[in-house]
């Protein structure tokens, strides 16, 4: 089963961008699709961006801040996150489904947006 790690977290000042990476133990390429999560404290999990191998999806609460791609040759897919603001403070996840509908999570990356 496909493991996936993510990195890329840290302590951002409001306005500033990070960007994440989720590694996989398998070739990103063969994945038909990796998704990004985020989980605040007290919150429910919710959807941030998707990436098939033909199109990209986004929640609205991201869209012209957020932006989801694939770095073939690192075999990562990325997120960069511009305009930052405490309220997007949270854990951070990627996720992939695999054989059987099974939902695949990676250990996750804090975000921190604070000055």
């Amino acid at each position: 089963q496909v493991q996936l790690v993510e990195s890329g977290g840290g302590l951002v000042q409001p306005g500033g961008s990070l960007r994440l990476s989720c590694g996989a133990s398998e070739r990103i390429f063969n994945l038909n699709r990796v998704d990004w999560y985020r989980q605040a404290p007290g919150k429910e999990r919710e959807f941030i961006a998707t990436i098939t191998r033909t199109r990209t999806n986004y929640a609205d609460f991201v869209k012209g801040r957020f932006t989801i791609s694939r770095d073939n040759p690192n075999n990562t897919v990325e997120l960069q996150m511009n305009s930052l603001q405490p309220e997007d403070t949270a854990v951070y996840y990627c996720s992939t489904l695999v054989a059987g509908g099974v939902r695949v999570w990676g250990q996750g990356t804090q975000v921190t947006v604070s000055s």
